[in-house]
Formats: C-alpha cells, sequence, structure tokens
C-alpha cells in the first residue's frame, strides 16, 4: 500500500466551522488523477466527567438530524490546545471544573471526509465552578446519569452519536472495570 500524492488542492468554500476543499489525487495503484473533496475543521474535543459512580452527560437539540441527541461535553479546539478546549467545554456547559483531565485517545472522527481529530478526556474531581456560558446557538439540559445506566442507555441504542459511543469505548478499554462494575 502506497499513499496517494496530491497534485493540487482548491478551496471550494469557507465559513466559520470548516472548509471544504477539493484535492486532485494520483493514484499509485491506477497511475489515474481523481478528485477528492476534504473538510478542513479544527480538532473537535469531548469530556467523560465522572462525579462517583455517574457521568455528567448533556442532552441537546443537533440541527444536522432533528432530534434531541444525548452527549458527553464537547466541542471545537479552538487555541490548538485540546486540554484547554476540554477543560473549556466541561465549565461552559455543566458548569463543573475537574482537578484530573487524563487524555483516553484521539480520533479521527471520520477520515473519509474530514481532516480532524478528536480528543477524549476523562474528568475526575468535579467541583461546581460556575453557571453555564452557553454559545447562542446551544441550549443545553445537564444530567448526572448513573455509569452503569449510561451502558444500559448504549445497549438499548438511546446514545445515537456515534463519537460518544467510541468515547465509552475508550473509557472501558482503559478502565475496564468500570464496565464490570457497571
Amino acid at each position: 500500500m502506497k499513499e496517494w500524492k496530491v497534485k493540487g488542492s482548491e478551496e471550494i468554500f469557507s465559513c466559520r466551522l470548516f472548509s471544504l476543499r477539493k484535492d486532485r489525487a494520483l493514484s499509485p495503484r491506477t497511475g489515474r488523477e481523481l478528485d477528492f473533496y476534504v473538510i478542513d475543521t479544527m480538532d473537535w474535543v469531548g469530556v467523560i466527567p465522572l462525579m462517583g459512580d455517574r457521568v455528567v452527560m448533556v442532552r441537546q437539540f443537533r440541527h444536522g438530524v432533528k432530534e434531541i441527541c444525548l452527549e458527553i461535553p464537547g466541542g471545537l479546539v479552538e487555541e490548538g490546545d485540546p486540554l484547554a478546549a476540554a477543560r473549556r467545554e466541561l465549565k461552559e456547559e455543566t458548569g463543573y471544573g475537574a482537578q484530573e483531565m487524563e487524555l483516553l485517545g484521539a480520533l479521527f472522527p471520520q477520515p473519509a471526509l474530514f481532516n480532524n481529530r478528536f480528543f477524549v478526556y476523562l474528568a475526575r474531581g468535579l467541583e461546581r465552578i460556575g453557571e453555564l456560558e452557553l454559545d447562542e446557538g446551544e441550549d443545553i439540559e445537564v444530567l448526572f446519569i448513573p455509569l452503569g445506566e449510561v451502558r444500559e442507555m448504549i445497549r438499548r441504542g438511546e446514545v445515537t452519536h456515534a463519537l460518544v459511543l467510541a468515547a465509552f469505548q475508550l473509557l472501558f478499554s482503559r478502565y475496564p472495570s468500570l464496565e464490570e462494575a457497571s
């Protein structure tokens, strides 16, 4: 397997959250040039905030699917520092801060189309440090769900956000005792 050589790139569209570019790339297998479309965007973070045996989760309406989704706090890495973004998103979306933040892993959300990474953090030692600081386009409900119930909600298909599922897989892979206890 060889990497494809990019012959050229052209920006098609740009807005605050992402840009769309067309790459012309050479297939190492066939020698043909083909077009590929890539969404350039900032990295993302997600935080699994553990408070004893409960997870602090958020519910919010997602315009892409026109549904209310159960998620972990998260958002964009705007300044290039995933840990700072994780702390910021935890505070803004839940009103909590964490004494400990552990990186569980970094994933490619959709490498066929997106160029970014998704950083997953485990937050422990939570303390209330303020009120929610929601963006104009956010309306969030904060929930405290026992970890065992989260596991059951995943099994029942009530957690449908793929990145949230991936985040919990990283958590349970790192700490199998948490899954066994749930």
